[in-house]
């Protein structure tokens, strides 16, 4: 008998099956008026979801895709940026920025920990930084950062905040025009239910102003050109029309269960996973303070292989976990606990967990 599959990672997360009946919908025109009342609203949606009135761009790609547009509409060669690097994903920045010839510093923490305010104000006053790019939630590590602090230390000196929540949108506040934030980043295949494919990104005022002097080169990720056919209730590219009809529904099951609830279950998870792994005595990456309510990271015991363990649990329950990243790669293990993730799901896992451990 084949064994139901418990999809445990990061991200692409399980997708409802309301949302896989509404993407079953016959093809329409991308260009007609059907289109442009979907795309008005699913964008109006997302708004809300981040919670702010800026410019919004659903761009059909994975999440790095919505990173590089986010660098290279405000950016010119040369340009001298910072990057906060506490996980696999603030590398990933780097990498992007240095693609496209920007000066990039990174200030680097060790991996479980949150960037540090006072760290980071040290560093802004060593150089006058264009932008500085941040982890809202860094899945590698599974870690929080207190975005609010660290954009208010940013904004003090004068750079652009620009955020990458594509795992943490949802599943934390994040309330981007109150906070200042000029660039965030979010994507389809997290808290959002979705198959991958789309990503979300938010433009202030600020960031326009940047991007009229930005000289990076650019095409299918060029905002004035994304603009020009939004205002139509058009992409400028043919868009995944399934992964539209996906995030109406989407966007419709996040409204009955209200944001805030939304929120809230997600943090209950993460409470519920902690302790839960806690009783078996396995340590945990990051403390509780800093701890992220999408994903937790994991120990092994001592003495046995993080990617084996996961391995066993795979085969003998069905439990899909995902591994470390970069330097932790073999070292932990971690749960995915966001998006269409209930507490009966957290405690299959933790039971698969306790009895491979057996």
């Amino acid at each position: 008998m084949l064994k139901k599959q418990y999809l445990m990672i990061p991200g692409p997360t399980s997708v409802p099956e309301r949302i896989v009946r509404a993407m079953s919908r016959e093809m329409i025109n991308h260009r007609g008026s059907e289109f442009v009342n979907i795309l008005n609203e699913v964008s109006l949606g997302v708004k809300k979801c981040m919670k702010t009135d800026n410019d919004l761009y659903i761009i059909p790609s994975s999440g790095t895709g919505g990173m590089e547009a986010a660098v290279v509409n405000i950016l010119s060669p040369g340009d001298p940026v910072l990057v906060i690097n506490i996980g696999a994903f603030g590398s990933r920045f780097v990498k992007i920025l240095k693609a496209y010839g920007a000066d990039v510093d990174e200030l680097k923490f060790e991996r479980g920990v949150r960037a540090v305010p006072e760290d980071l104000d040290k560093k802004l006053g060593e150089k006058n930084y264009i932008a500085v790019f941040l982890q809202h939630n860094e899945t590698s590590t599974g870690v929080l950062n207190d975005v609010k602090k660290l954009s208010e230390i940013i904004h003090a000196h004068g750079s652009l905040v620009v955020v990458d929540a594509v795992s943490g949108l949802l599943t934390a506040d994040l309330r981007t025009d109150e906070w200042g934030l000029d660039v965030v980043v979010a994507a389809s295949q997290k808290a959002f239910m979705l198959p991958p494919g789309l990503s979300f990104v938010s433009f202030s005022y600020k960031a326009w102003e940047c991007y009229e002097k930005a000289k990076m080169p650019k095409f299918y990720w060029d905002f004035k050109f994304m603009k020009k056919f939004a205002e139509k209730g058009q992409n400028p590219f043919t868009p995944p029309v399934s992964l539209y009809y996906g995030l109406l529904e989407s966007l419709k099951m996040i409204q009955e269960e209200g944001l805030e609830n939304v929120f809230e279950r997600h943090r209950k998870l993460k409470d519920m996973t902690r302790t839960g792994l806690k009783n078996m005595n396995l340590k945990l990456l990051a403390c509780d303070e800093a701890a992220s309510n999408a994903v937790t990271a994991v120990f092994p015991p001592d003495g046995m292989d993080a990617d084996m363990l996961r391995k066993n649990i795979k085969e003998k329950f069905g439990v899909m976990l995902a591994g470390g990243q970069e330097e932790l790669k073999g070292k932990i293990f971690r749960i995915g606990h966001l998006g269409y993730c209930c507490e009966a799901d957290v405690v299959v896992t933790l039971n698969s967990i306790k009895e491979c451990l057996r």
